[in-house]
């Protein structure tokens, strides 16, 4: 077998790469459906608890196709899927996030400036200004466009939403196509496989916390923020997803080591940073970005399936390049 992949062009093995990603998601959602089949007379509790992992995997679903569709168009056009993105999920944020007429300018700025900007940044590899033109330019630009709009109403707050979410959005979600233009030695054409990496150990990181949690039953460490989240639950399935990583060492440029090192940086980035979405979220009033998957902004609660990633992409990021000296 590890001669069969190890002859295999770097094209056919990412193809390869999405056949067992695609089957084990048909085969989960497939069980899925048969237990939700079963348990419909069930109780409210059990019933949740279909529906909360039903969200986890639909989530898989939509990271794993936008991630197949970015390899298949390439690199530029996978920067500008991923840009779009982007820009719906920044649209979802604003839109729950209650605006005034002084913030159109600024508006208009982080989505038609700082947005392709920041994206066209990405694709020509200018990753130092990728690093510090969002917050350092953008959050001096955005608070001088408000106050040249004469409204000092909420200022300091109306202007720490937008650069809030300018930051998640756009700059956490414009270094996950920036993995793809990444240089290592001896690695041309398999950097498909370091997103890979990236998504699927945060996503297990986030599987694994919410069925530990409902399996444990440990008092929430942050009870007005998340009922789910506590220590024990947290760790065993960073442990776990980071072990994980290390197990996957042969698809990344990393050694086991590293690999288990990097895992673990983003797991800890990803789901920390889930929390405090959830936190905004409770700061806002609602349970969803998309109440009930039915968003206001049309993009279906996108950033309750990117939000993890967008926290954990650019730490990974910078790590990997830190550490490697790319």
């Amino acid at each position: 077998m590890n001669t069969f992949l190890r002859n295999l062009s770097p094209s056919h093995q990412v193809g390869l790469l999405f056949v067992l990603l695609f089957g084990i998601l048909t085969l989960v959602t497939v069980a899925v459906f048969i237990l939700s089949l079963k348990d419909r007379h069930e109780d409210d509790l059990h019933t949740q608890k279909l529906k909360d992992f039903n969200s986890l995997l639909r989530t898989s679903w939509l990271m794993s196709t936008v991630f197949w569709i970015g390899w298949t168009l390439g690199e530029t056009m996978a920067t500008v899927l991923f840009g779009l993105v982007a820009f719906l999920a920044l649209r979802e944020f604003i839109t729950l996030s209650p605006t005034r007429q002084g913030d159109h300018r600024s508006l208009v700025l982080a989505f038609f400036v700082v947005l392709p900007m920041q994206f066209a940044l990405v694709i020509t590899r200018h990753f130092d200004l990728v690093t510090v033109f969002i917050p350092v330019y953008v959050f001096l630009a955005i608070p001088v466009v408000s106050a040249l709009a004469d409204d000092p109403h909420r200022f300091l707050e109306r202007n720490a939403k937008l650069q809030w979410g300018i930051m998640v959005c756009v700059y956490g979600m414009s270094h996950v196509p920036a993995l793809l233009l990444l240089k290592f030695p001896n690695y041309a054409g398999k950097n498909a496989f370091l997103v890979f990496f990236l998504v699927f150990v945060v996503q297990t990181c986030m599987v694994v916390q919410h069925l530990v949690s409902q399996r444990l039953r440990r008092p929430p460490r942050a009870p007005n923020v998340s009922k789910s989240f506590n220590w024990t639950s947290w760790l065993i399935a960073v442990i776990a997803a980071s072990f994980l990583g290390g197990l996957m060492a042969g698809l990344t440029p990393f050694k086991p080591a590293q690999a288990v090192a990097m895992a673990l940086i983003a797991c800890v980035a990803g789901s920390l940073g889930h929390l405090v979405m959830k936190a905004l979220k409770r700061d806002r009033g609602i349970t969803n970005w998309g109440s009930e998957g039915k968003s206001v902004t049309g993009a279906s609660g996108l950033l309750d399936r990117v939000d993890a990633l967008c926290f954990a992409a650019p730490v990974f990021f910078h790590s990997v390049r830190w550490y490697f000296g790319l």
